[in-house]
């Protein structure tokens, strides 16, 4: 929208420096990038104990089931104790300062505000966490009865603070919008969470010691399957919620470089599909022969590759997992509001400073954005459910194709 020159009434186009758009501060981003590994990764890993590992273990025995669970709970209680750290650390610097003044933000936590309840509320939730995961740490806790209640509560503690981080602090004009928005960033965090704090776990698992020799090949199998399933409904809750956060924030492919925000969202993406790709290769490649190897013996060739694979596949998995939370916090703003910016300033007569150019309005939801929502959201969720089947189908395929038919005992994963 051209802007007027107020001492003369007139439209000017004289070409006054488009504003900058900075990536901001690599220390501030850094302390994000920390709370979120470790937040995301407590949620991770509890849920991973909960809903896949534990489950495949506990089929083996008391002792695989105590031997896996208090790894993971090792692993959460430190990612615990770690993101409580770091959420003071952000709220430290979160002043005009641009030290670190842990006085000042332990006072800012239950100060009143809306703010400061959401900051205490998930520092508390980290707490909580910490010491319901704290006593599974021990064999003879983690494959008792209290196990499945402990994980429960440390996942229910980490998964309000996690949620605390998009909840809005102030009271929203629109309700409506408010709510679904804050619904899309829940399956965003959640969905990584899950997923990427359960590639985690499953590195650490893999490291040798957690899962003794003899029981690996019954245990990897099923572990594999359940967490791909969550796994790929994880993939579809950041699809979904991600293509409306792409909706609501930019307008149009172009944008994703001709911004810094779409820059960044690029690289991001970039990210996320070398991720599923990956993702890809193991639902696809890599679980199926697994699955064969099982009942083919200990003397295929193919076994010893898959054995060195799969770690160094997961490990990959982690590492891209942890740079693309690395990413997200250097995108500021929207390319929306940056790219329509960057068009007032270009017909300014005059340099505007950041805080004085206009903002584009909000996005208006219409009839056929929800329409093609409704559309976008059936055909993937049919497009993972087909997934997942098919690849239990070659799984299935492969095992019965598979020589000897015998129970292999053998190491499927490690050393």
């Amino acid at each position: 929208m051209p802007l007027s020159d107020p001492s003369s009434g007139s439209l000017w186009f004289s070409a006054a420096p488009a504003p900058s758009t900075p990536l901001g501060s690599f220390e501030d981003s850094a302390v994000a990038w920390a709370t979120w590994v470790t937040l995301m990764g407590f949620v991770g890993v509890t849920a991973l104990a909960l809903m896949a590992a534990g489950p495949a273990a506990r089929r083996i025995g008391a002792d695989a089931l105590g031997a896996v669970t208090a790894r993971l709970a090792r692993a959460a209680v430190v990612l615990a104790v770690l993101a409580f750290a770091a959420v003071l650390t952000d709220l430290a610097h979160s002043g005009d300062s641009g030290g670190f003044n842990y006085k000042a933000a332990w006072n800012a936590l239950y100060d009143g505000t809306n703010a400061g309840r959401l900051s205490g509320l998930e520092v508390t939730m980290l707490l909580v966490g910490a010491a319901s995961t704290a006593p599974l740490a021990f064999r003879t806790a983690a494959n008792g009865s209290a196990r499945k209640g402990l994980l429960i509560a440390g996942l229910g503690a980490g998964t309000i603070a996690l949620g605390t981080t998009r909840f809005p602090d102030e009271m929203p004009e629109e309700w409506g919008r408010t709510i679904f928005e804050t619904g899309m960033w829940m399956l965003h965090l959640f969905g990584g969470a899950i997923w990427l704090g359960g590639l985690a776990g499953l590195a650490l698992l893999a490291v040798p010691g957690a899962v003794p020799p003899a029981e690996r090949a019954a245990f990897w199998s099923p572990t594999i399957r359940r967490f791909s399933a969550a796994a790929m409904s994880c993939v579809t809750a950041i699809t979904l919620s991600g293509l409306f956060l792409y909706w609501e924030h930019v307008d149009g492919p172009s944008q994703l470089f001709t911004t810094m925000y779409g820059r960044v969202l690029g690289v991001k993406i970039l990210i996320f599909g070398t991720l599923l790709l990956l993702g890809v290769f193991n639902q696809f490649w890599l679980h199926p022969r697994i699955d064969a190897l099982r009942a083919a013996g200990d003397e295929r060739p193919l076994r010893t590759i898959l054995v060195r694979r799969f770690p160094a596949v997961v490990a990959v998995e982690t590492l891209l997992g942890m740079s693309l939370l690395f990413v997200a916090p250097f995108l500021h703003g929207s390319a929306r509001n940056q790219a329509f910016q960057a068009d007032a300033a270009k017909h300014s007569a005059v340099a505007i400073s950041p805080e004085d150019l206009p903002r584009i309005p909000d996005k208006v939801v219409s009839a056929s954005t929800w329409v093609l929502g409704s559309t976008e959201t059936v055909a993937l969720i049919a497009l993972m459910i087909a997934g997942y089947w098919f690849s239990g189908v070659l799984a299935r395929r492969r095992t019965a194709a598979a020589p000897g038919q015998k129970s292999s005992t053998g190491d499927l994963v490690g050393a």
